[in-house]
């Protein structure tokens, strides 16, 4: 009824060589999960950015729309596309005089041009930081 001790002794390194193995799965995974929480989360910043910024887009080009083709500023609509685009537009609205046609009834606005594209490139300033902090994070 000898036991040989080697025998103990292998047991017991099987043994902590499987509980070390079940700590570096479970130390992966949870590695693995705050990757994938963190990639999300600045996935939807990124898409917030360019959500918000198309649609301020889509905003100035109805107001340039509206404005080129003359539309009644009465209207309802027109009202509700100019007062809803007044705030981003302000800081632009003296930088050019925009030229006048039809009338003066047509008007080429170019300082909502203007507006378009300087959002747009704040926009993209704002996707490429996003993306610079999500870069240094991720060799950490």
């Amino acid at each position: 009824m000898n036991k040989n001790p080697h025998e103990e002794s292998n047991s017991e390194r099987r043994q902590e060589l499987r509980n070390d193995e079940e700590s570096f799965r479970l130390q992966q995974e949870e590695r693995r999960l705050e990757t994938s929480k963190r990639s999300a989360t600045f996935t939807w910043i990124i898409n917030s950015i360019y959500f918000l910024v198309g649609t301020l887009e889509i905003l100035l080009m109805l107001r340039f729309l509206l404005r080129f083709f003359g539309a009644n500023t009465k209207n309802a609509f027109a009202q509700f596309i100019y007062n809803l685009s007044d705030p981003f537009i302000r800081p632009f609205s003296t930088l050019f005089i925009s030229p006048v046609f039809g009338g003066g009834v047509n008007i080429f606005d170019v300082n909502v041009l203007i507006a378009i594209i300087v959002y747009s490139l704040l926009g993209w300033l704002g996707v490429w930081v996003v993306r610079f902090i999500y870069a240094g994070q991720r060799t950490v």
